[in-house]
C-alpha cells in the first residue's frame, strides 16, 4: 500500500510558520509521519502532497529523503481537490493511505493495525476516528465532530484515511474505525499541541531506554 501526506497548510493557528516544517525536538514535525511510514512493512511507495505555501518543507524532504520520498506540488487550493490531484500525479490505483503531516506519535505497529482492519472491512474506504472522550482528556478542543451510531457516541477524525485510489474521483462507502489511541487523537494544531507531544516523546524515550 502507498501512501501520500498532505503537507500544504501553512498552519496559522500554530503560527510558526510552515506547519509541517515545525520543529519538534529537533526535526521537522512530517519527519514523524514519514519515518513512521518508512518502518511500516505494509507501506511501498510514500509521497508528500505540498503547496505554493510549503517551499521549506518541499525542499527539505528532496534533500533530507534524496529521492526515497516523492515530492508532489499542488495548487493548494483546497485540501479534497490537493489530494484528489496527488493521487492522480502519483498514478495510484489501489488501495492507499492518505495521512495528515501534524501526527508526530503515529507508529509502525498502529499503522499495521490500521491497514489490518482495512484489509477486512469489506468496503472500499476507512476513515480513523478518535473518540471525544480521548481528545478531551487531551485537553483537545476539536474543530470537527460527528455523531457516531446514532446513540450520541461523539467522535473526531483523526487526519488518517484509506481510499481506493482508483476511484478517487468519486465519493466512497467508508467504514469508521473508532480507535481510542491518543497517538490518533493528537495532532499540533497550536503551541499546546506542540508542547504535549514534546513531553509524550521524551517520555516514551525514556521508557524505551530503561526496557
Amino acid at each position: 500500500m502507498d501512501a501520500i501526506i498532505m503537507a500544504g497548510g501553512f498552519g496559522s493557528r500554530l503560527g510558526m510558520g510552515e506547519k509541517p516544517f515545525v520543529d519538534l525536538l529537533g526535526k521537522p514535525l512530517i519527519s514523524y509521519v514519514i519515518d513512521a511510514l518508512q518502518k511500516t512493512e505494509s507501506i511501498d511507495d510514500i509521497y508528500v502532497a505540498v503547496s505554493p505555501a510549503t517551499p521549506k518543507t518541499a525542499s527539505y524532504i528532496e534533500e533530507k529523503y534524496e529521492g526515497k520520498v516523492q515530492v508532489i506540488p499542488t495548487g493548494g487550493g483546497n485540501y479534497v481537490g490537493d489530494m484528489v490531484y496527488a493521487v492522480k500525479v502519483a498514478c495510484i490505483n489501489k488501495p492507499l493511505m492518505i495521512l495528515m503531516s501534524d501526527l508526530p506519535l503515529l507508529s509502525p505497529a498502529l499503522l499495521e493495525k490500521v491497514i489490518a482492519e482495512y484489509k477486512v472491512c469489506g468496503k472500499p474506504a476507512m476513515s480513523i476516528f478518535s473518540p471525544i472522550s480521548v481528545c478531551k482528556s487531551l485537553g483537545i478542543r476539536p474543530d470537527t465532530v460527528f455523531n457516531w451510531d446514532g446513540e450520541g457516541k461523539l467522535i473526531v477524525p483523526s487526519g488518517v484515511n484509506i481510499m481506493d485510489g482508483k476511484d478517487v474521483e468519486h465519493e466512497q462507502e467508508y467504514v469508521s474505525l473508532v480507535m481510542d489511541d491518543i497517538e490518533f487523537a493528537l495532532n499540533v494544531n497550536t503551541v499546546d499541541d506542540l508542547k504535549r507531544c514534546k513531553e509524550m516523546i521524551l517520555e516514551r524515550d525514556a521508557k524505551s531506554i530503561k526496557n
